[in-house]
C-alpha cells in the first residue's frame, strides 16, 4: 500500500540519542479496512479504497449501505481511494486490514490535509502586504491601496490580490520524514508540521507515489 489515512493529535518532541531535539506530528493513523478495489477491466484503472472511522449503520443512506454490505464490512465515515500495481490490487482483499506498519522510520512522506479556516481577512493577513501609515494624519491604515487603471482598461484586472476568504484549503506538504512508527498504538510520529487543526483528517502517502 502507498498509503493510510488519519487524524492529527497534536505536536511533541522526542530527543535522539546524541541528544538532539526533534519536533515531531503525532497522528493516529489507521487501522484502515479495504472497503473495494477498482480493476482496469471494470474501472479503467486500478486503486483501492480504504475506509476510516467506523460510524453508526442509522447515519448512513441506502445506497452507501449497500455498498458497505457487498463488501462485508461495517459503514465508515470516510473513503478514500489510494493508487495501487494490480498486483498490490490482487493481494489485497476487502475486508483486510491496513496499518501503519507500511511505514518504516526515515521513510520520506507527503501528508496532505485542510488548513485551519480564517475567515474573510484583509490583505495585511491574507497576502502579508504593509499597509499604508500608521501617522495620525493618514486616514487609511491596513487597505491594499490603489487597485485598478484609469480611463483605459477601465477595469480591475483577474487574480489581483484582495481581501477575502483565508485558510480552509487542501494542502499537501511533501519530503516529511517518518522519525517513529508505533504500530501497537497505531501512531505515527512524524518530523516537523503537517496541514489542518487537532482531530483533522489526513492522508499520508509515501513519497514518490500518485
Amino acid at each position: 500500500m502507498e498509503g493510510i489515512l488519519g487524524r492529527k493529535l497534536g505536536m511533541t518532541q522526542i530527543f535522539t540519542e546524541d541528544g538532539t531535539v526533534v519536533p515531531v506530528t503525532v497522528i493516529e493513523a489507521g487501522p484502515c479496512v479495504v472497503v473495494a478495489k477498482r480493476t482496469v477491466e471494470r474501472d479503467g484503472y486500478t486503486a483501492v479504497q480504504l475506509g476510516y472511522l467506523e460510524q453508526k449503520p442509522h447515519r448512513v443512506n441506502r445506497p452507501m449501505m449497500g455498498h458497505f454490505q457487498k463488501s462485508e464490512v461495517p459503514p465508515f465515515k470516510i473513503l478514500r481511494e489510494f493508487r495501487a500495481t494490480p498486483q498490490e490490487v490482487e493481494e489485497l482483499r476487502e475486508g483486510q486490514k491496513v496499518t501503519v506498519e507500511i511505514f518504516q522510520p526515515g521513510e520520506k512522506v507527503k501528508v496532505t490535509g485542510r488548513s485551519k479556516g480564517r475567515g474573510f481577512q484583509g490583505v495585511m493577513k491574507r497576502h502579508g502586504f504593509a499597509g499604508s501609515r500608521d501617522s495620525h494624519g493618514a486616514r487609511y491604515h491596513r487597505t491594499p491601496g490603489s487597485i485598478g487603471q484609469c480611463t483605459f482598461p477601465a477595469r480591475v484586472f483577474k487574480g489581483l490580490k484582495m481581501p477575502g476568504h483565508m485558510g480552509n484549503r487542501k494542502v499537501t506538504i511533501r519530503g516529511l520524514e517518518v522519525v517513529e512508527v508505533l504500530p501497537e498504538k497505531n501512531l505515527l510520529l512524524i518530523k516537523g508540521s503537517v496541514p489542518g487543526p487537532r482531530k483533522g483528517v489526513l492522508i499520508i502517502r509515501k513519497e514518490g507515489k500518485e
